[in-house]
């Protein structure tokens, strides 16, 4: 089985890779698509070029039928809410279906999980000055795609702008393509376990994801607001594969897993596939945001997928946790937990 799946994703991840420029020495290579885009333009002519948005109302930003790619999805926010970033949600689906393969507040989808605006740079996602949110995953549908956009606000957005580029393939996107999935998670606090000692199950670990079915496991933005003076990073990754009591990943501290060091070292960073664009201090109330991409090894699973990261050493923390993972996978996948609602986001 396993055999069979390794060939099924890569077959998967070929197709995909062939959608997708390698880089400059790749751009003499004619491309096979048609490159189209939904945007907020103007349609009479003028430049009244975004949307309003009224609380609790819904707009449609892209609504496509075929086989095709996105490329990029880029947005633009003017709303004088505060936090509106946490209070605006994002979501997508994939060939008709009822319930969407990425649901997350608009902010943390693309790494503002603290629900403030900053500037960093990363391969599939980064936001530019002074607030242009942008994402470079890869999308494949086959035959309709669909995302909207939900002010949970109480108050109207004002402008909403954007622009998403997609690919209107020639060919048919293969049935066993892996989609893209993200999914919003928090714990505000999270369940401390003061008198662990030990931790070999994961059991009490925040949860990134939890995925049913195949695919792999591409990247997670996570931030944190501390309750407590201290450093709250001692906690360890642990990717549960297929089902697996005991994780056959195990990291050795959050800092670690996020590919720095030594508590970050009191310092913002921001590469191609890590970073911690916002460090605070060691003390309560501190706001933290990472991320980690798997873009060099995405970390397959053929039944199910279990990713998480404990809250201290051994859950001995309670600090606010808020996190989307990324993941690719065949359709069908399994229902998200209930978003919670926009007062709980909001910490």
């Amino acid at each position: 089985m396993r055999k069979l799946f390794c060939i099924f994703l890569f077959a998967a991840t070929n197709w995909a890779t062939a959608q997708s420029p390698a880089g400059l020495s790749d751009l003499s290579q004619l491309r096979d698509y048609t490159l189209k885009r939904s945007s907020s333009y103007d349609r009479t002519g003028g430049n009244a070029d975004a949307r309003k948005v009224a609380p609790g109302d819904s707009i449609t930003v892209l609504d496509e039928a075929g086989s095709g790619q996105i490329s990029h999805i880029w947005f633009t926010i003017a709303d004088k809410e505060e936090k509106h970033l946490k209070k605006i949600v994002l979501r997508m689906y994939w060939d008709g279906e009822s319930t969407p393969s990425v649901e997350a507040p608009i902010g943390d989808f693309f790494g503002l999980g603290n629900g403030d605006y900053f500037l960093y740079q990363s391969t599939p996602l980064a936001v530019g000055a002074d607030k242009a949110l942008n994402c470079f995953f890869p999308m494949p549908f086959r035959k309709h795609a669909r995302i909207t956009v939900t002010n949970e606000g109480q108050e109207r957005i004002d402008s909403l702008y954007w622009n998403i580029d997609w690919r209107k393939l020639r060919q048919l996107v293969p049935a066993s393509t892996a989609y893209f999935h993200a999914q919003y998670r928090q714990a505000t606090p999270s369940n401390a376990m003061p008198d662990a000692k030990t931790n070999l199950d994961g059991k009490a670990n925040y949860a990134w994801m939890e995925a049913q079915g195949r695919g792999q496991f591409v990247g997670v933005t996570m931030s944190v607001v501390e309750n407590a003076d201290g450093w709250w990073g001692e906690g360890d990754d642990m990717f549960f594969i297929d089902g697996e009591k005991l994780p056959s990943i195990n990291g050795t501290g959050t800092e670690d897993y996020f590919l720095g060091a030594w508590d970050f070292g009191g310092k913002p960073f921001y590469y191609a596939l890590f970073g911690a664009p916002v460090v605070g201090p060691e003390k309560k109330a501190s706001k933290w945001s990472l991320y980690r991409f798997h873009l060099d090894s995405p970390i397959p699973f053929t039944k199910s997928l279990r990713a998480t990261i404990e809250h201290g050493h051994a859950n001995d923390r309670a600090d606010n946790f808020s996190s989307v993972a990324y993941w690719y996978q065949v359709e069908p996948h399994s229902a998200f937990p209930a978003l919670p609602a926009v007062g709980e986001r909001v910490h």
